[in-house]
């Protein structure tokens, strides 16, 4: 079924996009059979623990882009909504639409229209099993005024100079001393994806593939983006020695 984003009801809870669509070329030779997202990570696919921890904060609607080998996702995504009743995801099928992944901004604004004004967006490749999705959360944003809030996390190795800076007021800086690396857990209003911010037509019809870093830089430029520091467990699984090495610890 698909979410209706015209729904007035506002205690609905919001729609998350799950990105899903990557080519994962560092995880080489492991991705050329299996998507990333669908390696499994202490007894289950990465993808999966993001998936129950919206389910556990009562976020049902679920919105997943797929390109490569987009076809297992899409059949795991079916699994998955058949033993969770009273869930939807709807697969956005970039890979079968074009070809290719529209990257994160030109992927979430080929799925807009089923993701309303708010929505959360995280990456399907990440590891991050503590972090709560609350209501809470939500609200606050909605409130706020703000094009996105961020959740970020303290630098990894592999990115020893960050993302991102935090304000003492809690919002994203581009230019900080000190600076943290996105998560790629946010939360995001509709507005972010229409001019004058980005330029990309509804639905993304023509299949602009875009980055989305630009985008959230201009809206810091301009105060719009809120931010703060998650300090649990979380891992980018990039390589597959990230991987072997996160599978030992279980």
């Amino acid at each position: 079924m698909t979410p209706d984003a015209t729904d007035p009801n506002a205690t609905r809870p919001v729609p998350a996009m799950i990105l899903a669509a990557g080519r994962g070329m560092r995880m080489r030779p492991l991705t050329d059979t299996t998507p990333k997202p669908l390696l499994p990570v202490q007894g289950q696919p990465l993808m999966q623990g993001p998936m129950q921890a919206l389910l556990a904060g009562g976020f049902r609607r679920l919105v997943v882009n797929t390109a490569w080998l987009g076809e297992q996702i899409d059949a795991f995504c079916t699994d998955w909504q058949a033993r969770h009743p009273g869930t939807e995801v709807t697969v956005s099928r970039e890979g079968l639409d074009f070809g290719y992944a529209l990257e994160t901004a030109g992927g979430i604004a080929r799925a807009l229209p089923l993701l309303g004004d708010v929505f959360w967006v995280l990456a399907g490749d990440v590891y991050v099993p503590g972090f709560a999705f609350t209501q809470a959360s939500v609200d606050r944003f909605a409130a706020s005024g703000r094009l996105a809030h961020l959740w970020l996390v303290p630098n990894p190795p592999h990115n020893p100079r960050g993302d991102f800076g935090l304000s003492p007021e809690g919002l994203a800086l581009n230019q900080a001393e000190q600076r943290h690396t996105y998560s790629t857990i946010g939360l995001y209003r509709r507005a972010l994806f229409e001019p004058p911010w980005c330029d990309i037509l509804p639905g993304n019809p023509q299949g602009t593939a875009e980055p989305l870093a630009p985008l959230l830089r201009r809206a810091i430029d301009a105060g719009r983006v809120s931010a703060e520091l998650y300090t649990g467990p979380w891992v980018d699984v990039g390589t597959p020695e990230r991987l072997e090495e996160l599978n030992a610890t279980g």
